[in-house]
């Protein structure tokens, strides 16, 4: 039976890992940094810090020993804040398998160098594109723990690598399909958190659907074109990691960017709507990559500009939004 480890006890590591366990083809272990979350899983067979009142599948193993943990695996699937990403690698790559496929779970772009998890992964660890794979989607990791129906995308640029993460992956309420176009798949789920926070901020202001759906549909236009500059399909934007993504996203309780947009919107602070935030809302930090990216490719992104200066600039919100919406008018196009 195949060897599946999950790096990383968050909630969507979690929530996977749990999935693969479910789906029945494949052992998977667990790493947890703290001990008190790797008991709970083995003795109770939960996760109560991120899932309380949730059962795991009991199947489902854990430890704080990352080597134990990728010792032998088929696949290695990796959950940790995307900023962390290269010195986790760093550190576990002595003991992670040449042959295994590493699976990206982060929705990030990386501080400093704009690379993308998978190309962190192979400037890491010193692999070939075709022996990684990345899971996205609209996948709020609560409703997934919770065995609630939902789909992703698998991808990678080697469809046999895709079609075996799809088989180990594939339970009764997971639904996972294939893609090998990588780069519009990351681009979809990276650029969204962005977008999710401007829609957060613009809730909390109290601004209605009309002000939601705009920039949701813009938000679109503008990762479209930042995908398709890079290489990307822009079909792939209009399936599950692009437009599916984006729409749970940006108009659920759940997810973390959007509520952390609402708090700011509603007029808490940066340093206060971070203090309070226990968990990590990708968007603050990839937002300024994302804008390094768009700017390198000559791409014109106005939502991730004024989201940038929200976070990073100090600009009001509501100075921030009027911006946007004060742009010159022009033709709708798409992915104009």
């Amino acid at each position: 039976m195949t060897k599946v480890a999950v790096l990383g006890s968050g909630s969507w590591g979690t929530a996977f890992a749990n999935v693969v366990a479910d789906a029945g083809v494949a052992e998977v272990t667990l790493w947890a940094r703290r001990a008190e979350v790797a008991e709970a899983i083995g003795r109770e067979h939960a996760n109560p810090e991120y899932f309380p009142g949730i059962g795991l599948n009991p199947r489902l193993a854990a430890t704080t020993d990352a080597a134990a943990a990728v010792e032998g695996a088929g696949f290695v699937v990796v959950a940790v804040p995307s900023q962390t990403l290269r010195a986790n690698l760093t550190a576990w790559r002595p003991h992670i398998p040449r042959d295994a496929v590493i699976v990206s779970l982060m929705k990030g772009i990386e501080l400093g160098t704009s690379r993308r998890m998978s190309e962190v992964i192979v400037e890491t660890l010193e692999l070939p594109a075709d022996q990684v794979a990345v899971v996205s989607g609209p996948n709020l990791a609560r409703e997934i723990a919770e065995r609630q129906p939902a789909t992703a995308v698998v991808a990678s640029p080697h469809e046999a690598t895709a079609v075996r993460l799809q088989e180990i992956c594939r339970a009764p309420y997971f639904r996972p399909y294939t893609n090998t176009d990588m780069i519009g798949v990351e681009l979809g789920g990276a650029v969204k958190n962005v977008i999710a926070l401007a829609v957060g901020v613009a809730v909390g202001m109290g601004f209605g659907d009309n002000a939601k759906a705009s920039l949701i549909t813009r938000g679109l236009a503008e990762t479209v074109r930042l995908a398709v500059a890079l290489g990307a399909d822009e079909h792939t934007l209009a399936g599950l990691a692009g437009m599916g993504d984006l729409v749970a996203t940006c108009s659920s309780p759940l997810s973390r960017n959007r509520t952390f947009g609402e708090r700011l919107g509603a007029g808490r602070t940066l340093s206060e709507v971070i203090a309070e935030t226990s968990q990590t809302a990708e968007g603050v930090k990839s937002s300024e990559s994302v804008l390094a990216l768009a700017r390198a490719n000559g791409v014109d992104m106005p939502i991730t500009e004024a989201v940038v200066a929200m976070m990073h600039g100090d600009l009001p919100p509501a100075e921030a939004l009027l911006g946007f919406m004060a742009r010159s008018a022009k033709p709708e196009r798409y992915g104009v």
